[in-house]
């Protein structure tokens, strides 16, 4: 313990010589780097003629006291427009103070007939201090129109209730802006539109700077009825004679699709009040995919009962059926007419429902109790004719 503890007061001076050692030898590196320098990180570049085009410049103070630098352009060929910005604006002087720099623009306005490179010159002149950076201006010849197009993920997969929405980002590889037009080719009874990639606006064109890219977004919208299967869906981008294409896939899953009838197609029913009937319900699957665990409910007037004799169908394969019988009981005190009771079945997410036409009539008890109150009815009211008739 106590050879640790002397080793590490050993080693300790040593670490800190050490420290000390690199410090100054980066202070005494960094002394050896003075004077002013006007800098570019790229002296040599190409531009189109008819454009205008922008070089990033700094002048560089290191270790000098703070001066006033007139700044210039030597070596512009006529017709070229030539200026150094500064902050935004024309500049004709900088003053960077010790060991900063000032950043600056040289800006050229390059005419439509120039033939030839050119090799442009920029100075910085103060008192004692002079600095001049040479740049050379190759003419570029205008580079065709091409764009790209990159799927973020080309294939999608749901069912034809599903959301289908493709994130695509255009670029534009040319020389110039442009403004793309946008289509998309799809199946019979598909539904394309476009909009921004973070928007709700519908679009067919966007404008692109050369060089840049877009996100947009291609919504697909399959019509209901549709099959299941694997459709292709192909976007084009295009720009006077310039197009690209990209092929997307949309995959339909199968879906249950169900329905719900009476025996022979029937929505109609007779009752008895007070009484349960059994209604044969069936129920059709006319989608492409199967069915499972299908629950059913009903309701009908208040008071009124709506069961079945299993409420759970387990499975019904496509353009399969299945019969249940409904066990529906109106309320004792219900009126002879027709009423409407309502039949349900559920299976992930698929729902269907239909109306059925009970016609009510009444017990054949209470009819009978019915006629003997009218017949009662009638004996009084003949016994009082008859004898106050007589007075």
């Amino acid at each position: 313990m106590r050879m640790n503890a002397i080793a590490m007061m050993v080693a300790f001076p040593a670490l800190v010589m050490v420290v000390n050692m690199t410090a100054a030898t980066a202070a005494e590196t960094k002394s050896d780097v003075k004077g002013l320098y006007l800098l570019t990180d790229y002296p040599a570049v190409s531009v189109r003629p008819g454009t205008t085009s922008t070089i990033s410049l700094r002048l560089q103070n290191y270790g000098l006291a703070p001066d006033n630098f007139a700044l210039s352009v030597d070596g512009a060929p006529a017709g070229w427009t030539v200026t150094l910005l500064g902050g935004g604006q024309p500049v004709g002087a900088a003053m960077p103070a010790t060991d900063q720099s000032v950043s600056l623009q040289l800006r050229l306005d390059v005419p439509a007939d120039a033939d030839a490179s050119k090799t442009l010159t920029v100075k910085a002149e103060g008192q004692g201090n002079n600095v001049s950076l040479p740049i050379t201006i190759n003419l570029a010849k205008e580079l065709p129109a091409k764009l790209t197009l990159s799927p973020q993920l080309p294939a999608l997969r749901g069912t034809p209730k599903s959301s289908f929405d493709y994130a695509v980002s255009v670029k534009n590889d040319s020389g110039r802006n442009l403004t793309v037009s946008l289509a998309a080719t799809a199946p019979r009874n598909f539904e394309t539109s476009f909009t921004e990639s973070y928007g709700t606006q519908e679009l067919s064109s966007v404008p692109i700077d050369a060089g840049a890219s877009k996100d947009v977004k291609l919504k697909v919208r399959p019509p209901s009825s549709v099959d299941a299967g694997s459709f292709p869906i192909e976007m084009t981008a295009s720009s006077g004679d310039t197009t690209a294409k990209t092929q997307l896939t949309l995959d339909v899953v199968g879906q249950p699709r169900l329905t719900i009838a009476g025996s022979d197609g029937l929505v109609s029913a007779r009752a008895e009040a007070g009484k349960q009937s059994t209604v044969p319900v069936v129920i059709s699957n006319d989608g492409t995919a199967a069915a499972d665990n299908i629950e059913l409910s009903g309701s009908g007037p208040n008071g009124w009962k709506v069961e079945f004799d299993k409420k759970t169908i387990d499975r019904i394969a496509p353009n399969q059926t299945a019969e249940v019988n409904a066990l529906v009981t109106p309320t004792d005190k219900s009126l002879a007419g027709d009423y409407m009771a309502t039949i349900r079945a559920a299976s992930r997410g698929e729902t269907a429902s239909t109306q059925f036409r009970v016609t009510v009539a009444t017990s054949t008890t209470w009819g009978m109790v019915g006629f003997g109150i009218i017949a009662v009815a009638l004996l009084l009211m003949f016994g009082a004719v008859a004898r106050f008739g007589r007075r």
